[in-house]
């Protein structure tokens, strides 16, 4: 879902400030990904659907690298840093102070949180402001609710209060009905219980949970509406849900392009970023990776045991038990199986990178086959050329990298050698075991032949006792005694 009209009655403020210490890790928690984004950057992507008239992200821990990835995903967002007081209602009381004059609904979002989608918070929206609440708060009912604050409800249903685990009483941690850290506000009335939150609690932090006690003590309403889909507020607070967190989004990624018209033959096993795009009528075979900004096109076949990271995929083409990174294949172009595709590789339409076989900056032309066993790199190839089992590029000379260029229709022998700077003109020919070193003028024939010298005796002279020596005397004697015997006829 992606609202395209600017909702000026709403303000999405991301809680990023967080330490994430559970994750044990040098990283922030919220930069760690999931589908290809960090988590802060899906739920960023939430709040742009919304439309809101303001998106504010607050951040304090890792602070410049954490604003850093958030500016560079939504240039558009105002990062406010958190001071020193902690707490969820101190991150929120600083940034409404950065929009002082906004008056309309606030959500509160958490960075760590990265499966909620647009849909279900514009219905959290809507609903607030159906029942005119001072607060509405999202909430789910989960089996073990240990590690979330408890929702407390009156005896008529009422949302009361809202209790975290670590303050709760024996009865209150008994609730299964857990708060999923997703509110939406008034701005006038949050502002005015913000201020009278204290940090007298287990951790001495500013709760944004008590403004809800305080309007109940005001007598105003407070709603609590339960999400269906439980996974949907799924929070990440250490590497085991970090992986659940992947793998519920991928499931939900796969079976998108599916529905839109791909064949995913094992949805188990296939893993595409929410940043790749699939065309209908494509095939993607077992254990095969799509990633980041990769694009295939209508009728192409990927896989199985294929990576594909950035890389563009023609019409028809066939791409199998290959990894690619930032690579283009044309229409109909033929990849692997057991390719490697490294950054800067150009297979136009009707091309083949074969069995064993690296490329690397290089340009292959329409029609051109590299099929086996070959090192392609820095290389400029025209159209309808063959090379040969064994090709190599030889580009680099310990200080510098050289270009190769083979022209059109040029055909290569097995085992060549082509070492930088070189080209070959068109229509050449090598032949086998040619080392080129100077370039080759078209529609010659360029071959680099040393006289084949064979010494005699060699191996019994000097590997006297050994298995290869024995076979070597046992053969000479045989063809001697062939050739007296021939000699006796």
């Amino acid at each position: 879902m992606t609202n395209t009209t600017l909702d000026e009655s709403l303000a999405i403020v991301i809680l990023a400030a967080g330490q994430g210490t559970r994750m044990r890790s040098s990283l922030p928690k919220v930069l760690h990904r999931i589908g290809g984004r960090p988590l802060v950057g899906h739920v960023l992507d939430t709040a742009r659907d919304l439309a809101p008239a303001h998106v504010l992200v607050v951040v304090r821990h890792e602070r410049d690298q954490v604003a850093d990835a958030v500016t560079g995903i939504s240039p558009e967002v105002v990062v406010v840093d958190q001071d020193e007081i902690p707490g969820t209602g101190r991150a929120v009381e600083v940034a409404l102070a950065a929009v002082p004059d906004f008056s309309g609904d606030v959500l509160v979002l958490s960075g760590d949180v990265p499966l909620l989608d647009a849909g279900t918070l514009a219905s959290l929206v809507a609903d607030h402001r159906a029942s005119r609440a001072v607060t509405t708060l999202l909430s789910a009912v989960l089996p073990d609710a240990t590690g979330y604050g408890r929702v407390i409800r009156g005896t008529d249903g009422t949302v009361e209060r809202i209790v975290e685990q670590k303050d709760a009483t024996a009865a209150e941690a008994a609730v299964t009905e857990i708060n999923a850290g997703v509110y939406v506000f008034q701005a006038p009335v949050l502002r005015r219980h913000l201020a009278l939150v204290g940090t007298d609690n287990a951790q001495h932090e500013k709760y944004l949970t008590d403004v809800i006690a305080l309007a109940r003590a005001e007598a105003l309403a407070v709603t609590a509406s339960l999400v269906r889909d439980v996974t949907l507020t799924l929070g990440v607070n250490d590497r085991a849900q970090l992986a659940e967190a992947g793998r519920l989004l991928n499931a939900r990624t796969v079976r998108r392009w599916q529905l839109a018209g791909a064949t995913i033959q094992d949805p188990a096993t296939t893993w595409i970023d929410v940043t790749a795009e699939l065309a209908p009528d494509v095939t993607v075979l077992p254990n095969t990776h799509i990633l980041r900004a990769s694009v295939v096109a209508t009728g192409a076949t990927i896989g199985p045991d294929t990576t594909l990271e950035d890389c563009e995929v023609g019409e028809n083409a066939v791409v199998r038990r290959a990894d690619a990174t930032l690579a283009v294949i044309g229409a109909g172009a033929s990849v692997g199986p057991f390719a490697y595709l490294r950054p800067g590789t150009n297979l136009a339409a009707g091309g083949k990178i074969g069995t064993f076989v690296e490329t690397k900056n290089a340009t292959i032309g329409e029609g051109s086959k590299v099929p086996h066993l070959s090192y392609i790199g820095d290389t400029t190839i025209g159209r309808g050329v063959n090379l040969g089992a064994g090709a190599i590029t030889a580009n680099y000379d310990d200080i510098a990298k050289h270009r190769t260029e083979i022209g059109d229709e040029v055909h290569s022998g097995s085992h060549n050698v082509f070492v930088a700077p070189v080209r070959i003109g068109d229509g050449a020919k090598t032949g086998a075991g040619a080392v080129i070193r100077k370039d080759v003028p078209a529609g010659a024939l360029a071959l680099s032949v040393a006289p084949q010298r064979n010494v005699e005796g060699w191996v019994e002279n000097h590997r006297p006792g050994t298995a290869a020596a024995d076979a070597a005397a046992r053969a000479r004697s045989a063809q001697e005694a062939d050739d007296g015997a021939q000699e006796e006829g």
